[in-house]
């Protein structure tokens, strides 16, 4: 499953939803109920201090004596509080407060307000709250004792009950979670169902099914996709079904001119070989017609089989002949029986053994060289060589090379790089049917420029099974 997925958004989304929902009300909730616990529990020990302190006047003379000092300490600690007195330098109480007790705390509480502050104590929360007392002057007017007083209280109930908040907080974002993600996938399948039975005929469809089709459920909007989706293959079906059709009969068409044409292409051949007989004794405008004729029979007669060759590719009834060669001596052979080897530089290494058909090879051959000679600039060369169960054979040229705008369509049917260029002397279907014959072997051919420029073609075939 993709991470980019439809079903991953969507469970995300319900996820993040509902989590940060959760999370923002348990949050505030948390937040709130633990402001709460420790206020209750700060107004609630302040409180008893200031009972206990108003329940001790009068304090008695100044200075106090440690008498004094240790009756204030005494009514001010019970079971679930400590307390310390302080008075100048005398202290009176539970002197291990004194740590507990910070200097800003001090100040606070000598300005005259109850002060608190929480604290930790090797691990243990505890809050230290205190007070000063005053003493009344003649007059009803009050002035402070000296006398500072701090109870501490030992936090561990109320904190046990903020992590309790804290773990119902995580619990409710948990259950949350789980809910959101079984949302999440009753949705993703709702939607996802539709969708994937739409990829799937796409995808039949793409791989050439023309009869896929997808149900269509409802009236919402997957169902409007489905509906066109069906529209369209319907669409797609009967199109394809006419240019199979069109493109039948033009196949068709071509191997049916081309066989007709063979039985009057023989007798025009047997006239072009009488007339090459007599055309050197032929003068002027009847030799020159005789020559044209000799040379556009033989281009005629080549178009045809070229033709003929075409059209049984395009029905699929070609097929190989193998045999195990020697590759450089089809090779060779190739060029002499044309005339071709005092112009082509080979290096063709004896004793390249491959399994293939000979007369396959050698049309891949003239083709290419032929190609070359004719459109490229001398000297060309051919290079054999083997590259692991494949043998490379590269025909080059030292001509201009291939225009990037050309390399594209060099194997097209007819196609000529040069527009204005009428005709040539091959057939236009030379490099085609060289690379449906490298296809044929399981090979290929790719058509490039070399360093020094000139046109590289190379070819590439299996070797197969060879014989030790």
């Amino acid at each position: 499953m993709k991470l980019g997925g439809l079903r991953n958004r969507l469970l995300l989304a319900f996820s993040l939803l509902v989590v940060i929902t959760a999370a923002t009300v348990a949050g505030v909730n948390y937040a709130q109920s633990r402001t709460v616990i420790l206020q209750q529990a700060q107004d609630a020990t302040a409180r008893v201090l200031v009972d206990k302190a108003t329940a001790l006047y009068p304090l008695g003379p100044l200075p106090p004596g440690d008498g004094t000092l240790d009756r204030i300490s005494g009514e001010l600690s019970d079971r679930d509080l400590s307390s310390l007195v302080l008075y100048e330098d005398q202290t009176s109480g539970n002197t291990q407060l004194r740590s507990l007790i910070s200097p800003e705390l001090r100040e606070r509480v000598r300005s005259g307000t109850v002060a608190w502050q929480r604290v930790d104590s090797d691990g243990t929360p505890m809050l230290v709250v205190g007070t000063r007392f005053t003493v009344q002057l003649p007059g009803g007017q009050q002035r402070a004792s000296g006398i500072e007083a701090y109870i501490a209280r030992d936090m561990t109930p109320e904190a046990r009950s903020i992590d309790e908040l804290a773990t119902r907080a995580w619990l409710l974002g948990g259950l949350a979670l789980v809910f959101a993600i079984g949302l999440a996938l009753l949705a993703a399948r709702g939607v996802l169902r539709p969708v994937r039975e739409l990829g799937d005929a796409a995808q039949r469809l793409g791989a050439g099914d023309l009869r896929a089709r997808v149900e269509v459920r409802g009236t919402d909007e997957l169902a409007g996709v489905a509906r066109t989706f069906n529209e369209t293959a319907e669409a797609l079906e009967r199109h394809v079904g006419e240019l199979k059709r069109m493109e039948a009969d033009a196949r068709r068409f071509v191997a049916d001119v081309s066989h007709e044409l063979r039985t009057p292409l023989a007798a025009m051949t047997a006239v072009a070989d009488v007339l090459e007989q007599e055309a050197p004794r032929l003068s002027g405008d009847a030799g020159r017609a005789a020559r044209m004729t000799i040379e556009e029979t033989h281009h005629l007669t080549r178009l045809v089989n070229d033709l003929i060759e075409v059209s049984r590719f395009d029905a699929g009834a070609a097929a190989l002949a193998p045999e195990e060669v020697d590759v450089a001596e089809v090779v060779t052979a190739s060029l002499r029986i044309r005339g071709w080897a005092g112009e082509v530089e080979g290096e063709l290494p004896a004793g390249i053994f491959a399994v293939l058909d000979p007369r396959r090879l050698d049309v891949i051959v003239a083709n290419l060289v032929g190609n070359a000679l004719r459109h490229g600039e001398k000297p060309v060369s051919l290079r054999l060589f083997e590259t692991g169960e494949r043998i490379t054979l590269e025909v080059a040229d030292h001509g201009p090379g291939l225009a990037p705008e050309v390399l594209p369509h060099v194997f097209d049917r007819f196609y000529k790089a040069d527009s204005a260029r009428a005709r040539s002397g091959g057939s236009g279907l030379g490099l085609a049917i060289a690379r449906e014959n490298a296809l044929l072997h399981g090979g290929s051919l790719i058509a490039g420029n070399g360093v020094d420029g000139g046109a590289v073609f190379t070819l590439r075939l299996p070797r197969q099974e060879v014989s030790a």
